[in-house]
Order: structure tokens, then C-alpha cells, then sequence
């Protein structure tokens, strides 16, 4: 624009129409500006409601380089999940255990929580804390929920029991990637019904593997992961010799905190999902992951697929979780 702007009269009247477009002027001097400087801009800011000022940013020229191809950041609306990792003093993790196991109805009662648990093994530090939960409702209903909680006299008096046995606080929020496959069940399944068999829970044998994919960034390294990744899945899940019990629940997408974190959450061990309800026995959940994971070895789609995520990949990590006796998932 500036290049055909050769003559003063039209400097000047630059010069006005980008003072006015910064001033309260009104919205219809704005359009007529607008709409005489160049239509094309003009054009894709007509739509614009009048109680919306027009700025820089509103009438900017969308292209593929301002689009995000990372589709799963969040809104108002989409459903969230947060990661709370909670490091505890080695002196004090045997009391809050207890506490926080004695607590735990007013916690599931008032926050939709989908896991927690300690770590066995693995890149997380031993005396943590680690709980996740699933908010159908987004940002808004976890900051409603949360509040609520923390209004609760008895929840007041469990922080303070509980206190001083934390040296540091961690929350991350994810959103569950959408992967296609009807055999990963996602968090909610798991929030709206607590793995219990035959009245008894299975939280003695089974384990959480937790693993952790940092990559590289930019907006299209996500989308590329989970492209490769969603292909070559459905192999891994259908080996020969996977263990009955080894499941896929959910693949986290980092939306607040470490940007692009993709965590895997699979549950080992345990009741399996065909075993019946009565006199089954439980599996260990290492000997389940292990076998699992050798069968996956031996594929050679798997294979490809991580080979091909590896050049994506900053980093990878594993830790080995055992979930808490009130935790729905386990």
C-alpha cells in the first residue's frame, strides 16, 4: 500500500485512517475508511459485530502461516485435564498417604478425578504424589469445582494436616488426543466407573505405565506425532502375545505448561477385561507390561511408526505408577 501511495494527499489520508482506527472513533467512520482505502481489507472486516472496535489484530489477513495446525488447544468449552505432581518429603510420604486416603471421599465427591497414585520406578522421583483429572467442562468448571472444594471445612483442615509434607507443587493442563480406536476408553470412561471386580478392587497388582514423549517445537511437530502415531497404534494394540489385561487409556496433548508433551497412559496387571467377576485371579502388572512390550517388539508397523517419531522426539521417558486404593483408575 505504501509503494502506490506516491502523493501527499494520500499519505495523509493514511496517516488519518490509521489514527482513526486506533482512536474511539466510531464504527461506521472505521468502515468508511475502510472501505475507501482498500476493500479487500474492508471485505473481511465487515462482518465484525458493532460492539467489537476494529484493531490491528481483528482485521489482520489470515494465511496458512497465521493458522495453527495444533488443533487441540483448548477454549471455554473443551473438555481439559489436568496433572497435579505433588513431591514429598520421604519423612512424611507414610502420612500423607494416610490423610489423603482417609480424605479421599470429599476429594472424588467434589473433583472428577480419574487417577492417583505413586510412583514404583521410573523417571518421576519416588515420593510423589501424581493425580489427574478430567473436566467435561473445561477451564470454567475446574475453577468452579476448585472453589468450591476449598470452601469445605473439612477439606481446609486436611491442608493443613497435609501441609507440610509437600516440598513442591506441580499442574500441567492436557487434552486427550483423539486417536479413533474404540479400544482406548479415554478418562472419563474410567471417572464414571471406578475399576472395582466382585466388590474388591484391583489396585494391589495392577500398575500405570506413564510414558512421556517431549518433541521438538513448532505447531505442526503435535499433528505429525499424532498422525504417525494413530497409524501405527493398532498394531502395537493387536500383537500376538499382548497380555490381556494391558490397555491403552488415554494420550495426553500438553496445552498449559511444557508445550508439546505427549504422554501415553496404559494400565497393566490387575483384573483383565475379560476375567469374570468371580474367583479371578489378578495379574502382576510388571509381568503384564513386560510381555506386552515384547510383543509389540516384534511388529514390524510398530517399529516403523517409532522410527519415524524418534525424528520428532527431544526426548522419551517411562515411570511405572501404582495407583492409590480410591483411585478409579487402577
Amino acid at each position: 500500500f505504501f509503494e502506490k501511495s506516491n502523493n501527499a494527499h494520500r499519505r495523509g489520508k493514511l496517516f488519518l485512517s490509521i489514527k482513526m482506527i486506533s482512536s474511539k472513533a466510531s464504527f461506521a467512520s472505521k468502515r468508511k475508511l475502510l472501505h475507501l482505502l482498500s476493500p479487500s481489507i474492508f471485505s473481511s472486516a465487515s462482518s465484525l459485530p458493532e460492539n467489537n472496535p476494529i484493531t490491528a489484530t481483528t482485521i489482520k489477513k489470515t494465511t496458512p502461516s497465521t493458522i495453527s495446525s495444533h488443533s487441540l488447544s483448548t477454549t471455554t468449552t473443551t473438555p481439559i485435564v489436568e496433572l497435579r505432581q505433588y513431591h514429598l518429603h520421604p519423612s512424611q510420604t507414610a502420612h500423607y498417604t494416610q490423610q489423603t486416603t482417609l480424605s479421599s471421599p470429599l476429594r472424588t465427591s467434589h473433583l472428577p478425578l480419574a487417577l492417583f497414585a505413586y510412583p514404583e520406578t521410573g523417571s518421576l522421583p519416588l515420593n510423589t504424589a501424581f493425580h489427574v483429572y478430567h473436566y467435561p467442562g473445561g477451564l470454567s468448571e475446574r475453577a468452579t469445582l476448585r472453589t468450591q472444594l476449598a470452601n469445605e471445612t473439612e477439606w481446609k483442615e486436611y491442608l493443613k494436616n497435609v501441609k507440610g509434607c509437600m516440598m513442591e507443587q506441580r499442574s500441567g493442563i492436557f487434552v486427550e488426543a483423539k486417536i479413533g480406536l474404540d479400544d482406548v476408553k479415554g478418562l472419563k470412561y474410567y471417572v464414571d466407573n471406578p475399576r472395582k471386580v466382585g466388590g474388591a478392587t484391583d489396585s494391589t497388582k495392577s500398575i500405570i505405565e506413564l510414558r512421556k514423549y517431549q518433541l521438538q517445537l513448532g505447531y505442526d511437530t503435535v499433528p505429525k506425532f499424532l498422525s504417525i502415531y494413530s497409524q501405527a497404534l493398532p498394531y502395537k494394540l493387536r500383537a500376538p502375545n499382548t497380555h490381556s489385561t494391558t490397555e491403552l487409556v488415554t494420550v495426553l496433548v500438553s496445552d498449559v505448561g511444557s508445550l508439546n508433551t505427549v504422554y501415553e497412559v496404559w494400565k497393566h496387571g490387575g483384573f483383565g477385561v475379560d476375567d469374570a467377576d468371580e474367583g479371578a485371579s489378578m495379574h502382576c502388572g510388571m509381568e503384564a507390561m513386560e510381555q506386552s512390550r515384547q510383543a509389540s517388539r516384534g511388529i514390524q508397523e510398530w517399529r516403523e511408526g517409532i522410527a519415524e517419531i524418534a525424528k520428532l522426539a527431544i526426548s522419551f521417558e517411562s515411570s511405572v505408577l501404582k495407583p492409590s486404593e480410591f483411585s478409579p483408575l487402577k
